[in-house]
C-alpha cells in the first residue's frame, strides 16, 4: 500500500506543478521537477523495499502533506474556473495522500525495526 501512495502522490506532484504553470504561479525553472519525481520513483519502485526507499517515501510524503500548506489561498486560485477547481483538488489530494503515505513509511519502518530487533536478540 506505501508503495501505491507513493506512485500516486507523484503523479499528483506532476499535475500540481502543471496547474502551476498553467496559472502562472511557476515563474522560474521547472527542471527541478524531473529529478525530484524521479527520485520519488526510485525510491517507490527499485529502493521500495529497503531503509533507503522508506526514508524517500516518507520525506515525499512529508512535502506533498505540505503543499495545502504552502498554497493556503487556495480560495483565491479555487475562482479562476474549472482549472482553478483542479488545481484546488489537486493539492488537497496532495495533501491527503502525502500524509497517508508518511503515515505508512513510518509504520512500515517501525515493524522493520521491531522484527530486526526481535531477531537479534541472544536465546
Amino acid at each position: 500500500m506505501l508503495k501505491m501512495t507513493s506512485l500516486i502522490s507523484v503523479v499528483l506532484f506532476i499535475l500540481h506543478v502543471t496547474g502551476d504553470i498553467s496559472l502562472g504561479y511557476e515563474k522560474g525553472s521547472v527542471y527541478p521537477v524531473i529529478p525530484i519525481a524521479l527520485v520519488f520513483l526510485i525510491g517507490a519502485t527499485i529502493l521500495g523495499d529497503n531503509l533507503a526507499g522508506h526514508v524517500i517515501m516518507f520525506l515525499g510524503g512529508i512535502a506533498s502533506a505540505l503543499m495545502p500548506v504552502l498554497h493556503w489561498k487556495l480560495y483565491a486560485v479555487a475562482d479562476k474556473g474549472a482549472l482553478g477547481y483542479w488545481f484546488a483538488a489537486i493539492v488537497l489530494s496532495m495533501g491527503v495522500t502525502g500524509a497517508f503515505g508518511a503515515v505508512l513509511a513510518v509504520l512500515v519502518m517501525w515493524q522493520t525495526w521491531k522484527r530486526r530487533r526481535a531477531g537479534s536478540r541472544p536465546r
